[in-house]
C-alpha cells in the first residue's frame, strides 16, 4: 500500500473544500484536494452561484448599509423554532467570518464578485435588507484552469449565461429572443471558452488553489478516516488507480465531499415519499457522512436539504433536476394529494412547504403534489416544452379538470373546486385563501424569472405536473462547532477532523434566508476550516 504525507487532506472539490484549500495553503500549509469523480467542482459547479454574503464590501461601495449585528438577527429570525439552542454560535461564526471571506477571496483569485437585484426574500424580518447580501460571480474562462480546463463539471443549466443575466433578463420565458438581444458578449464567450454561474466560480478557486502550490488530484476516492490511538484523525485511506493509498494528514481532514441524495437507502431513511429529480453529482452519496460517523462524529440535520423546483433534463445519460421555478406562473397553482390548494406558490422556501412531515409519523403531509396549469404555460414557458419532451409522461394533459383529476388520482370534486376558487381569486384580484399578489409586486421586480400575479386557467388542455422534492443538495452530516472541527455525540471534538459545506450538520437547513444560502455559508466555512487548520498547525 502506497503511503503519501502531506500537512491537509481536502475531501471534495466544491465550494467549501476548495476555499478550505485556499485559505490553509496561503498560510504556508502543504494541501492536497481528493476529488472522487473524474470532475472538478461538485454541486458548487452545477449551480447558478448565487452567493449570500451579508455585510460585504461591494454592498458599502454601493452605500448600502449593513452589519454583522442586522444579518444575525436576521438570520435568528428566520430560523426554524429551537435552532437557536444549537446553531446560534455557529450563526455568529458565519455573519464574522463571511465578509472578511470574500475579500480574502477576491485577493487570492481571479474572481469578482457583483451584487444582484435581489432583496431578502424573507421581508418584515428584523435585519431584513432590499438589497446588497446577494452576490454571484463574473464570468472566467475556464482556460484559468490550466490543465484541468475541460475537467470542470458542466451543468443542467447554461453556464454561458451569468447568474446576472438570468435573473436581469427574462431568459426563462424568452431564451431565444434573450440570446439574440446578448449574442456579441455570448459569441466572446464561445470564442475565449469563457462561461458564468457554478462554472466560474470554480475556475476561479480552482486557478488560486493551484497558484499557491494545492495539488488536486481526480478519480481519488476516500473510503475511510485513520485515526490514531487516541482516536484523533490522522488521514485517511484512498482508492485511486485501482490501488488503495494510505495518505497522513499533519494538520488534519477536511470532509467537503457534499451531500448523500444519490445513495437510496439514506435518502429513503430521511426523505421518505416521493423524490422527482436529483441536480447534483452522482458521485454525492454520503461517503463523507459514513467516514464521519465510522469516526465516532454526530450526525444531525439530516432531514436537511436545498430542494429548489426543477424540472427534468438529459445529464451524463440520465434525468435530473434543471431548476426552472415554474410554480410561479400566474396561470398556476400547487395542490396536494387531496387536490386542495396548500400554500401561496410564491413563498420563497417553497420546498418547506413540500417537505413538510407529520409530526407524529414523519412522513410528508402534501406528497405527491401537483402543479396544475392550462395551455398558456406551454406558451411562456419554453423549458417545460424541453423537459416534457426530455421526460415524456412527466407532463399529464386533459381536456378539462375533472378529466385531469382522474389521470393524477386525486378527488375530482376537490380539484375542480380548488380551480375554480383559483379562477375566481384571479377575477376578484384578491387570494384571500393564501394571500399570493394578484398583480405584480414592486419590491421583486428585478428578478425576471417570476412572473407575479394571478390568471385563472381557461385554455385547455389542463396541464399536471409533479411538485415534489427536487434536491440539488442534503445538508445534513457531521456536527461542528464555530470552528468547523467535528464533534462526538457528547460534544468533544475529534481532532484532526473537519467538515463543511453541506457535508457537515448544516447551520442554515432547508428553511433559505436569501437565493445564495448554500453557496455563501459554504464558502464562508470552508474559510472558517482554512483558519483553524492553519491556527492548529502552529499550535
Amino acid at each position: 500500500m502506497t503511503e503519501t504525507a502531506t500537512d491537509v487532506l481536502v475531501l471534495g472539490s466544491g465550494s467549501a473544500g476548495l476555499v478550505a484549500a485556499l485559505t490553509a495553503a496561503a498560510q504556508g500549509l502543504r494541501v492536497t484536494v481528493l476529488e472522487k469523480t473524474g470532475r472538478i467542482g461538485g454541486t458548487t459547479a452545477m449551480s447558478g452561484a448565487g452567493t449570500w454574503i451579508p455585510a460585504n464590501h461591494h454592498a458599502a461601495a454601493a452605500g448600502i448599509p449593513d452589519s454583522e449585528a442586522e444579518a444575525l438577527a436576521y438570520i435568528r429570525a428566520a430560523a426554524p423554532e429551537g435552532w437557536a439552542a444549537e446553531e446560534d454560535t455557529l450563526w455568529q461564526a458565519f455573519v464574522q467570518a463571511a465578509p472578511e471571506m470574500l475579500r480574502f477571496v477576491e485577493g487570492a483569485t481571479p474572481l469578482r464578485f457583483a451584487l444582484t437585484p435581489e432583496p431578502d426574500p424573507l421581508r418584515g424580518l428584523p435585519g431584513h435588507k432590499a438589497g446588497g447580501r446577494m452576490l454571484s460571480p463574473l464570468p472566467l474562462s475556464r482556460w484559468r484552469a490550466g490543465r484541468f480546463a475541460w475537467r470542470i463539471r458542466t451543468s443542467t443549466i447554461p453556464e454561458l449565461f451569468t447568474y446576472h443575466e438570468a435573473v436581469e433578463t427574462d431568459l426563462y420565458h424568452h431564451p431565444y429572443r434573450t440570446a439574440a438581444s446578448l449574442w456579441p458578449r455570448l459569441l466572446w464567450r464561445i470564442l475565449t471558452n469563457t462561461r458564468g454561474k457554478g462554472t466560474a466560480l470554480v475556475v476561479g478557486l480552482l486557478r488560486g488553489c493551484l497558484d499557491r502550490g494545492v495539488q488536486v488530484l481526480l478519480d481519488a476516492r476516500a473510503v475511510a478516516l485513520t485515526q490514531d490511538a487516541d482516536g484523533a484523525v490522522v488521514g485517511a485511506e484512498v482508492e485511486r488507480g485501482g490501488a488503495r493509498e494510505t495518505w497522513s494528514a499533519r494538520a488534519g481532514v477536511v470532509i467537503a465531499t457534499g451531500g448523500f441524495e444519490w445513495d437510496e437507502s439514506l435518502r429513503a431513511e430521511h426523505f421518505p415519499g416521493p423524490v422527482d429529480w436529483l441536480g447534483s453529482p452522482s458521485g454525492n452519496a454520503g461517503d463523507g457522512q459514513r467516514m464521519a460517523a465510522a469516526a465516532g462524529a454526530a450526525l444531525e440535520r439530516m432531514d436537511q436539504a436545498t430542494l429548489t423546483p426543477s424540472v427534468p433534463t438529459r445529464y451524463e445519460g440520465r434525468l435530473m433536476a434543471r431548476p426552472v421555478p415554474f410554480h410561479t406562473e400566474p396561470n398556476a397553482l400547487l395542490v396536494n394529494r387531496h387536490g386542495q390548494r396548500f400554500v401561496n406558490e410564491l413563498t420563497f422556501n417553497i420546498g418547506e412547504a413540500i417537505d413538510a412531515r407529520d409530526p407524529g409519523t414523519g412522513q410528508p403531509l402534501h406528497l405527491p403534489a401537483w402543479v396544475i396549469s392550462d395551455a398558456a404555460m406551454l406558451d411562456r414557458l419554453p423549458p417545460v416544452r424541453w423537459a416534457a419532451r426530455a421526460a415524456p409522461g412527466w407532463l399529464r394533459q386533459a381536456p378539462d379538470i375533472a378529466t385531469l383529476a382522474r389521470l393524477i388520482e386525486v378527488p375530482e370534486a376537490v380539484l375542480v373546486a380548488s380551480v375554480a376558487r383559483f379562477n375566481a381569486a384571479a377575477e376578484a384580484g384578491a387570494d384571500t385563501d393564501f394571500g399570493r399578489p394578484a398583480r405584480p409586486d414592486p419590491a421583486a421586480a428585478g428578478d425576471k424569472r417570476r412572473r407575479a400575479g394571478i390568471a385563472a386557467l381557461v385554455r385547455p388542455p389542463f396541464l399536471a405536473l409533479p411538485f415534489n422534492r427536487a434536491i440539488l443538495a442534503t445538508k445534513g452530516g457531521a456536527r461542528t462547532n464555530e470552528n468547523g472541527e467535528v464533534l462526538r455525540p457528547d460534544g468533544s471534538v475529534i481532532a484532526g477532523l473537519f467538515a463543511a459545506g453541506v457535508a457537515m450538520a448544516n447551520p442554515i437547513g432547508t428553511r433559505g434566508v436569501g437565493t445564495g444560502t448554500t453557496i455563501g455559508p459554504n464558502m464562508a466555512w470552508g474559510y472558517i476550516v482554512g483558519r483553524r487548520l492553519a491556527r492548529r498547525n502552529r499550535g
